[in-house]
Formats: C-alpha cells, sequence, structure tokens
C-alpha cells in the first residue's frame, strides 16, 4: 500500500465517534471564528473582483457563495475560502518549521457537504480530517526553508477533507489526493518582498483546484499514487523523507490550532497584546514613544520582522501591513486596537504610524526561538520621551492552546466582524447553527449564510 492511500484509508476510516467532546467544540470555535472572518471580508477588494468573476463565468447553482449567489463546487470553495483568509484573521496552527491556517479548509468542505446533503455530523469529521491532515503534514514535512508555501501541504488536507465530506471510497480517495499533492506545489515568493492580494488568495486556489481534482476522481480520473514516496515525487523533490503511521493517528489536532485575538499575522499576537497592556498600564501615549525595541523568536523575526522574507518598513498595503511587525505594533500604539479598519488604505498611508513603525526594531532571540513552538515567547522594552523605559515580557496570549479563547469571546469576534452585514436576528441563527451542528443539515447553515447582506 502506497503512502497515499495510507491516508486515504485513515480518511475514509474517520468517524464523528472518534472526535473527542473537547474536539467536537473546538471545531465548532474555529466554524464560527472562520464565518465571522469570511462575513467580515466581504468588502475587499479581490473580494469583490473574484465575485464579478463568478457572475461573468456562472457555474451550475448546486451550492452557495456567503452573501446568496449559487455556483458549482469548485468556485464556491474558491469564494468561501478567499472570505475565510481574507481578513488574515482566521485560525493557525505551528509547527517547528512551519505555519498554517487549518480554517482555510472551511470554504472547500463546505460546499462538498452541500452538494453531497451531508449532515453537521459529517461535515465536522470531514473538517477534523483536513485539519488532521494539514497539521501533521506541517509537523514532519514543512516545505517553507525549500522555498514553497505551506499551502503545498493544504492540497493533501483539502482533496482528503472534501473526499470524505462527499463520502468517496478509498481508491478514490488517494486519487484525489495523489491529483492535487501531484498539481499544486506553490512558491513561498507569495509570502515574501512585496505582498499582493495572491498571499489572501494562494491557499483559495488550491481549495478550488483540489476540490475540482476530487470531484474528478469521483468520476474515476486516477492520480499518480506514488506522489509521496515515487521517483521525483514528493518526498524526492520537496520534502525529504518523513514517516507518519496513519493508522495511529485520531482527529484531536485541532486541540493545538490557535486563534487570533488581532487582526495581525499570528506569530505577533503575543507582542501586540504586550504593547497593548503596557499601554493601559502606564497611561503614555504615542506621541511620547522615542523607541520600540522587540525580541522574539526567529520564525516571527525571519517572517514579520525583516528578516529573511524581506523589509517591513515599507508599507503601502494591506496585504504588507498584516505582515510587518513593525506597522502592526505602531498602529496598535495609535488606535489602541488592531481591527480590520487598522488596514483600510488610508489608515496605512498616514504620516502617524508611516513615521512610528520607522521607531520600531525587531531582532531574534536563540532563547525565545527554542521555546517556540510551545510558546509565543517576546520581550518589548518601550522607550518614552521622559527617559522611562517599560518593558513586558509574554509567552502567549489569550487564543494561544496555553490560553484558549471562549465560546463566549469567538461570538463576540463574530458579532463584531459581522455586524455590518447581518442583523441581530440572523447572526443569533448562525451562531446557534454552529452551535447545535451536530443536529443540524449543511444545507441549512448554507440557507443563513445567504441571507448576509453583500454591500
Amino acid at each position: 500500500m502506497t503512502r497515499v492511500e495510507q491516508l486515504a484509508s485513515f480518511v475514509v476510516r474517520a468517524s464523528y465517534d472518534d472526535l473527542s467532546k473537547i474536539a467536537r467544540q473546538q471545531l465548532k470555535i474555529r466554524v464560527l471564528d472562520a464565518l465571522g472572518c469570511a462575513i467580515g471580508a466581504l468588502e475587499g477588494e479581490p473580494i469583490r473582483l473574484i465575485r464579478a468573476q463568478i457572475e461573468d463565468f456562472g457555474g451550475t447553482d448546486c451550492c452557495t457563495m456567503i452573501g446568496g449567489l449559487q455556483t458549482a463546487p469548485d468556485r464556491a470553495a474558491f469564494y468561501n475560502s478567499a472570505l475565510v483568509r481574507y481578513l488574515d484573521f482566521n485560525d493557525s496552527y505551528l509547527a517547528k518549521g512551519e505555519t498554517c491556517h487549518p480554517s482555510d479548509n472551511l470554504g472547500a468542505i463546505l460546499a462538498a457537504a452541500e452538494y453531497a446533503n451531508r449532515s453537521g455530523r459529517e461535515f465536522l469529521t470531514a473538517l477534523a480530517v483536513s485539519y488532521q491532515a494539514l497539521c501533521r503534514l506541517s509537523d514532519v514535512a514543512p516545505v517553507r526553508a525549500k522555498g514553497f508555501d505551506h499551502t503545498t501541504l493544504g492540497a493533501y488536507a483539502v482533496a482528503a477533507g472534501v473526499s470524505r465530506a462527499l463520502g468517496l471510497d478509498q481508491t478514490k480517495t488517494a486519487h484525489a489526493i495523489a491529483i492535487s499533492g501531484t498539481a499544486f506545489n506553490a512558491l513561498r515568493v507569495t509570502r515574501t518582498g512585496a505582498l499582493s492580494h495572491w498571499k489572501g488568495l494562494a491557499y483559495p486556489n488550491t481549495a478550488f483546484g483540489c476540490t475540482h481534482a476530487t470531484f474528478l476522481a469521483m468520476r474515476g480520473i486516477t492520480g499518480p499514487l506514488e506522489v509521496f514516496e515515487g521517483n521525483k515525487g514528493f518526498m524526492d523533490t520537496i520534502a525529504g523523507r518523513f514517516e507518519i503511521d496513519w493508522t495511529q493517528e485520531d482527529l484531536g489536532r485541532v486541540t493545538s490550532t490557535i486563534l487570533k485575538r488581532y487582526n495581525a499575522e499570528i506569530h505577533s499576537q503575543s507582542a501586540i497584546e504586550s504593547i497593548l497592556e503596557l499601554k493601559r498600564e502606564y497611561g503614555f501615549t504615542a506621541a511620547e514613544v522615542t523607541q520600540v525595541e522587540i525580541e522574539i523568536f526567529d520564525v516571527a523575526y525571519h517572517i514579520i520582522g525583516g528578516g529573511e522574507e524581506g523589509n517591513k518598513t515599507i508599507v503601502r498595503t494591506k496585504e504588507e501591513a498584516d505582515h510587518s511587525l513593525p506597522y502592526m505594533i505602531a498602529v496598535a500604539l495609535l488606535d489602541d486596537r488592531v481591527m480590520p479598519e487598522q488596514y483600510k488604505p488610508e489608515r496605512i498611508l498616514r504620516h502617524d504610524v508611516q513615521g512610528l513603525l520607522t521607531k520600531v526594531s525587531v531582532r531574534p532571540s536563540e532563547a525565545y526561538s527554542r521555546r517556540f513552538p510551545n510558546e509565543m515567547p517576546c520581550r518589548i522594552a518601550v522607550s518614552l520621551s521622559d527617559n522611562r523605559v517599560l518593558v513586558k515580557e509574554k509567552q502567549d496570549y489569550e487564543g494561544f492552546h496555553t490560553h484558549s479563547m471562549r465560546w463566549e469571546t469567538v461570538v463576540q469576534k463574530f458579532e463584531r466582524l459581522s455586524g455590518p452585514y447581518t442583523d441581530a436576528s440572523l447572526r443569533l441563527k448562525i451562531v446557534d447553527a454552529v452551535a447545535d451542528m451536530d443536529s443540524i443539515q449543511i444545507a441549512y447553515l448554507m440557507r443563513l449564510l445567504a441571507k448576509v447582506q453583500v454591500p
């Protein structure tokens, strides 16, 4: 049996009964969190462009786009995944050499579950499968250091989850995963240097392509079953050798994923919480700040602090701003929050934040790097014009797996993000549907999401 067939066996074998009570609750929390992110993204520029393209090109009316349009499953997967991802506010998983966003799989699995008329239980099982596949591959087969994007691993996760939602057998599931894993090996340049819309659309594109591939496999199209271990396969060309015994895997990895308290790149969360706490504790203003020095783990330094993925003091767009620790710290000092409005073009380009971000320096700490990813440590020193130096050190934040975010807090986040596009009655119905997902059909949730008002 090839490795992809072993993974397919795990996918087909997975059951709702395999989910612990904690895992079920954590999945629901992440679904509600992701839906809030999705609804809150409806006015994003690339979202409008994607919606216009789907309206122009059409597609069979069998799956729901959030906001009411109907289209083909692969296009619904693309659009709804783009919504979940655009704000860069959805969940994350931290492995030593890789960071991913497991709820990026939500749009594809919603589309497949709606197409196949699945129950909420079946949907949760498929979603848990995709979480497990993406997180475990991130653990043992990271690709970032090789120059590939984490969406490369996502191809296996999307195909696994969509196959489970469609109810494919082991053979067709294996071929769906094999096709997807072969076809979507994406470059890390998406997240280095001058950032573009593609930073938020790379995984939605994977969701689109792998949903399409899985439907092809459903009809009998075959793929290279030696995608992992074969000559010029994934191990040979990208990841190197690794082992996962899929017969020993459960569906619990969702409990190790983390949520964002602030609308900012995941590795910035403890630093942003630190700077806001310092400001509240000491009552200083941004105008008094002469310097901010941040020590942080090496992954954060390289991705958002000016390390190997490029200068982070040149910030002109939303995509550059939410991946610049200097910008995020500066705007937090000025506005006392980091939410979607901090990424409006007029906010990004304002002189106050552009000037303050140049006073923020970031350097890696070897000691903190050794503690990552079990912790998210940082130390911030703020120098003020009256010669005071204020210091705070943190090891996690509210939303990290050591400091979990409660259901009530996620409901508040959902309310804030979805408020402009829904009324109170609709929000309550969506929250209740997610809370009761064990006893509903996915079609019911999608009918609610169709009522969201697109601007």
